[in-house]
């Protein structure tokens, strides 16, 4: 299975064991804690309810071999210079990490204990020690892993106690070593009549010329004294950051990229890990994929990305958080559902669907268009597949099928009948009753077998749900703005999971909510005077979706065009 930018609706495990080996560079996962507390079901769709049942019933024992399985797939897909971060709190993390982490990547690829300051202390310090932090193991596959130091921004405060000194053109600088904290017996040279100190210079004598060159060396009275070196505070990349992270803030109530998942993490907390462990192109998975804030980081730099969760909830919420934020770097991407809507199916590009489902029944597309009399690609046995984007398809479609069995590779089609194989597949969404007799008399008299193949017996398809808005005005004010409610309602056969709206839907950028998640479908909104264009979603329990436009004409009164 490719594992390149996928959203995938499904249990993680199952999943997992369909990934390549070695194909991912890093995973960040944050499994639900083991709290015993009902709020661990977040999202609250029937996929995530079923994930969670009886996921405590067991004990510490059973949530172990519940993650444990899921890791040891995780370790089987990392490369071998792969990396993995596990986000868990003080409940469980000490299990995690003698029971799992060490049993399956070995202490020797321990990498560090991140403790991530997430809350700060409430009223209840009082009573008890206050837990105001969660713990991200940090483990390797292997002995040789990405790695780029990390960097904080420096206080206002650190900057007056450790630049202390500015030079002749106004830069702020602080002094720095120039002799070896370690033995370095092959830098033990004498510098413009310096001896070289006891455990030999920090630089070689090339460096030591460039940073004379550039005026970074202060020079004592006399030869008994110590080099330093100037280092300038506009050349810091700031200060180096260890395994305490205490500048990552939780996210507020009122934080702009806070999208409604209770426990959604900071982008801030994902990009240092991110840029930490891995490089523009690597492949970064997250089998709990939640909120999105994990892939939608990846995408924003330049990283592969896969994401996995039971919950079509948030699958979707993802997917839309991944398209309000598109640009033109951003990285196309797929979604796999349980189910797949007929009617996107049915009027999507032909040549783009014949390869989508031809892969999807394990076979290969042609690589272009022109020269195959209508044959499309072939099956694994090497048989042709020709691809019919279209119901009901009848006779005449067999008889130039039959035709260009013949003529395109008549040995294998002689193969093929003297097997009693079948000659060639033909895919559509339907098949009427003058195709399936053809069929039948082709096998009976000519020894032919044509195989036909429903595209629902490849792929399970749906309906998609229907969705319908109402407008209620509320009130207005002397400059005419208006106050709006607005009710969705959606019909599915599977239910409605939630309801997203598009306060400024533009069809050329496609749908971009600003409310991503509303279960009830009902919301407030103020227009200014003019036209605007209004989208409600609907995304049912199978996560199809179904789009309802409204425009709206706001002026002396309100109008639905």
């Amino acid at each position: 299975m490719s594992t390149l930018n996928k959203l995938i609706l499904g249990d993680n495990l199952e999943i997992l064991k369909h990934l390549d080996s070695e194909s991912v560079d890093l995973i960040y996962l944050d499994p639900p804690f083991f709290s015993n507390r009902n709020y661990e079901v977040i999202w609250g769709d029937e996929g995530e309810v079923r994930s969670f049942k009886d996921r405590w019933s067991g004990g510490m024992d059973h949530y172990i071999g519940w993650l444990k399985e899921r890791v040891e797939e995780m370790h089987r897909i990392l490369k071998p210079t792969g990396s993995i971060f596990l986000h868990c709190d003080w409940h469980a993390n000490s299990w995690i990490r003698v029971e799992i982490l060490d049993k399956l990547f070995g202490s020797s690829n321990f990498r560090g204990e991140i403790i991530w300051q997430r809350t700060g202390v409430h009223n209840d310090a009082k009573k008890k020690l206050a837990v105001v932090s969660d713990t991200i193991w940090y483990y390797s596959k292997g002995s040789k892993i990405t790695w780029h130091p990390i960097y904080s921004d420096q206080s206002e405060e650190d900057i007056e106690i450790r630049y202390r000194f500015t030079d002749e053109n106004g830069r702020r600088y602080q002094s720095g070593p120039m002799d070896s904290p370690n033995p370095r017996p092959n830098l033990m040279f004498e510098w413009k009549g310096f001896p070289p100190p006891a455990k030999g210079w920090r630089f070689s004598k090339e460096m030591m010329e460039e940073l004379d060159a550039r005026g970074e060396i202060i020079y004592p009275s006399d030869v008994n004294g110590r080099l330093r070196r100037r280092m300038y505070l506009d050349e810091s990349k700031g200060a180096l950051i260890g395994n305490l992270w205490v500048d990552v803030k939780n996210l507020q109530a009122s934080a702009k990229e806070r999208i409604g998942y209770p426990t959604q993490k900071p982008e801030a907390l994902m990009e240092r890990i991110i840029r930490m462990a891995s490089n523009e192109g690597d492949v970064v998975m997250d089998p709990f994929v939640g909120g999105g804030t994990t892939v939608a980081v990846a995408d924003k730099l330049q990283r592969k990305w896969i994401g996995i969760d039971q919950s079509v909830q948030a699958i979707k919420v993802t997917q839309y958080r991944l398209d309000n934020q598109r640009d033109l770097m951003s990285q196309d991407f797929t979604v796999q559902l349980h189910k797949y809507d007929y009617d996107t199916l049915r009027n999507k590009d032909a040549f783009a669907f014949e390869s989508w489902i031809i892969g999807q029944f394990g076979g290969t597309a042609n690589a272009k268009k022109g020269g195959d009399l209508g044959l499309d690609g072939k099956h694994h046995d090497g048989a042709p597949i020709q691809v019919k984007r279209s119901d009901a398809v009848g006779r005449n479609v067999i008889d130039n099928l039959f035709s260009a069995l013949q003529r395109f590779d008549k040995k294998l089609y002689e193969k093929k009948k003297a097997a009693g194989a079948p000659a060639a597949y033909l895919i559509a969404f339907s098949f009427n009753k003058g195709a399936v007799e053809e069929v039948a008399r082709l096998k009976s008299k000519e020894g032919c077998i044509i195989k036909l193949v429903a595209v629902e017996d490849i792929v399970p398809i749906a309906k998609k749900p229907t969705v319908s808005m109402t407008i209620t005005e509320l009130g207005r004010d002397k400059r005419g703005v208006r106050q709006l409610k607005l009710d969705a309602a959606g019909k599915s056969e599977a239910g409605i999971e939630f309801f997203s709206w598009d306060w400024d839907y533009d069809p050329a950028k496609g749908f971009r909510p600003e409310v991503l998640l509303d279960r009830i479908g009902t919301q407030e909104h103020t227009f200014k005077p003019g036209l605007h264009s209004i989208a409600v979603m609907a995304v049912d329990a199978e996560g199809l979706e179904g789009l309802e436009v409204v425009k709206l004409k706001v002026n002396g009164s309100v109008e639905r065009e």
